[in-house]
């Protein structure tokens, strides 16, 4: 059974979107904002994981966490400077 993720606050949802275009559009990815979850495919398609819309299942876990770590790790390394930045201020 797959499990959905969700925020801990579901207002911040745009938010997190807004910064998910940002971070992949600087990392030179092409993102629609209007459905930015769907950078994964082409980070999937530059990184060579055959990810496709629907069932997965035969993604392996390293392959998955190869799309999502490279999204996320982005998004994260964004915040600590945003943070930084913050901090100096």
């Amino acid at each position: 059974m797959a499990k959905r993720k969700r925020l801990l606050v579901p207002e911040a949802v745009d938010a997190v979107n807004h910064l998910k275009v940002q971070v992949m559009a600087k990392e030179g990815y092409q993102v629609n904002q209007a459905s930015p979850e769907n950078v994964k495919y082409e980070v999937a398609k530059d990184i060579n994981v055959p990810l496709k819309k629907g069932n997965n299942g035969s993604l392996t876990s390293y392959e998955a966490g190869k799309v999502g770590g490279k999204i996320g790790g982005s998004m994260v390394r964004e915040m600590i400077k945003m943070a930084q930045q913050n901090l100096n201020k």
